[in-house]
């Protein structure tokens, strides 16, 4: 992963391939031209004031996401400078906004492929900024390409990641700018192993190697690890997981992951969907909705790497994460359609489409997490193409069993730059899910899909516990282009808000 470092030394005198700063949309003056935004000071006075005129003569908007490259004043030891648009610039005496800030950094990183050493110019008012710009290098940076014919290092076009990131203005003695720092890249870390385990293809991803790489991160960060096996699932009667894998010659695993902080007064339940290949089973996907089903266990994948991440920063509250993990597969050992599952809570239920699997296999690791009487549950899924129709591809959905959880949940989405949004779960569209066989049918009303599978999981919830359940299907998966620190594939959506949600449980802070 890209190093970063932090330092005090002017941009002029540092030896780096690039300078990046950024430039903003003059929204004060009449001209609504460009203004360079702080920290870039240095550079400007070395352009005799005049770098917003000459990068406004190149086509230079400040528009967010923009780059553009100049070759650096005489005398700087860096070749060129990267000036990056971070949107409007702010009201007066108000900072850069956190996200703009990460998604500036993210697109200059990515730029800078191939770089061995960058200085980053950028607006740092406090200590949160480093870390957010920190962040927004370290995951901008990313490249996935273990299978690439020339292996590990080469990344965009050929070019391996930036190698090094040196954060100008920051402070690399003071306590809050390190902690800022180190955070920062405790988090993208882990956020990039989940992008890594979504963009693995199905062939080295089946439950059993999920399961094994969960256990190497837990024995080296101190996290204790249980893993159920067919029997073991078959033993404890866990039947929506058998059900779902049974088609599969890759057998399911349930697995457990505790880690424990000794000063912790709550603790949260994290549960992710794991299906790591999802063909449809018996109702078999049609041509054209198969190829990026390596991403339905991006919901596990989430939660893995929050837990591990909560054990690196030392957070005060108790955080356990189920990954319920299964392949979708048609065979003659497939679940049917008409086929009554009976799950790990005891209910019955009738699968009417083998299709709406992630509920059956949540179902089983919710009631699971239920018994431990968590304060919170948060369930983590790729789970409805419903909800990519509701909000589109880049906002998950986020339902409760409690406004007021439902609300912190969000607004912990936000503060991390997760976009999501609050939906309902009506009670008149539960009684689309009677079935006349057995407690419960995993399909409802075909209206309101994504709202019907966040009902049909409540049902599995344990009485008295705040519940949350995360729809990532739209943003898990980026099939499009890049986009500020977003890669194409896998993204690791969700990662930054259990982890948000886990710091404010242990200072107290979640409404």
């Amino acid at each position: 992963m890209t190093a970063l470092t932090l330092s005090t030394a002017a941009a002029p005198g540092l030896r780096a391939d690039a300078i990046v700063i950024g430039v903003a949309k003059d929204t004060a003056s009449k001209s609504q031209g460009l203004v360079v935004a702080p920290g870039a000071e240095a550079v400007d006075k070395a352009y005799d004031g005049r770098l917003a005129g000459v990068l406004e003569t190149l086509g230079a908007s400040g528009a967010e996401g923009e780059v553009t490259k100049l070759p650096a004043p005489s005398g700087f030891k860096a070749p060129i400078v990267v000036a990056v648009g971070l949107g409007a610039q702010p009201e007066k005496d108000a900072s850069f906004d956190g996200e703009a800030l990460r998604r500036a950094a993210g697109v200059a990183a990515r730029t800078l492929a191939g770089a061995k050493k960058a200085a980053f110019a950028l607006p740092l008012a406090e200590a949160a900024d480093a870390g957010v710009v920190g962040e927004g290098v370290l995951l901008g940076a990313y490249s996935f390409d273990a299978y690439k014919e020339k292996g590990g290092a080469k990344a965009k076009n050929g070019k391996a990641p930036l190698a090094e990131a040196v954060l100008l203005g920051g402070k690399p003695r003071d306590k809050a700018y390190k902690a800022a720092v180190e955070r920062a890249a405790a988090v993208a870390e882990e956020l990039n192993r989940a992008r890594d385990l979504v963009n693995t293809p199905p062939n080295d991803l089946d439950p059993e190697a999920f399961a094994a790489i969960a256990q190497a991160a837990a024995k080296e960060h101190g996290i204790k690890v249980q893993v159920l096996d067919e029997k073991a699932l078959a033993k404890g009667g866990y039947g929506g997981i058998l059900g779902v894998g049974a088609g599969s010659a890759a057998g399911p695993r349930l697995v457990k992951l505790s880690y424990t902080s000794s000063k912790a007064t709550k603790s949260l339940a994290f549960v992710g969907k794991g299906i790591t290949y999802d063909s449809g089973g018996i109702s078999l996907k049609p041509a054209g909705h198969n190829e990026t089903m390596k991403c339905d266990m991006a919901g596990a994948a989430a939660v893995f790497a929050a837990v591990v991440a909560a054990a690196r920063l030392g957070l005060e509250v108790n955080v356990t994460g189920w990954l319920a993990l299964a392949e979708n597969m048609p065979s003659g050992s497939a679940t049917r359609p008409g086929d009554v599952l009976r799950m790990y809570s005891g209910k019955t239920v009738e699968v009417l489409n083998t299709d709406a699997e992630g509920r059956l296999v949540l179902a089983d690791a919710l009631w699971a997490a239920s018994q431990e009487k968590p304060d919170a549950i948060i369930d983590v899924a790729t789970l409805t193409g419903a909800m990519m129709l509701a909000l589109g591809s880049r906002t998950y959905g986020v339902m409760a069993n409690d406004d007021a959880f439902r609300a912190s949940v969000h607004e912990a989405a936000e503060e991390v730059g997760e976009p999501a949004w609050p939906m309902p779960l009506p009670e008149h569209l539960r009684k689309g899910m009677d079935s006349a066989t057995a407690d419960i049918a995993n399909m409802g009303e075909r209206m309101g899909g994504g709202l019907v599978a966040g009902l049909f999981l409540r049902e599995f919830v344990g009485e008295g516990i705040a519940w949350a359940h995360l729809d990532i299907a739209g943003p898990a998966y980026n099939e499009s282009g890049p986009f500020g620190y977003t890669p194409k594939g896998g993204t690791g959506t969700a990662v930054r808000t259990l982890v948000r949600v886990a710091e404010l449980t242990a200072a107290g802070d979640l409404g």
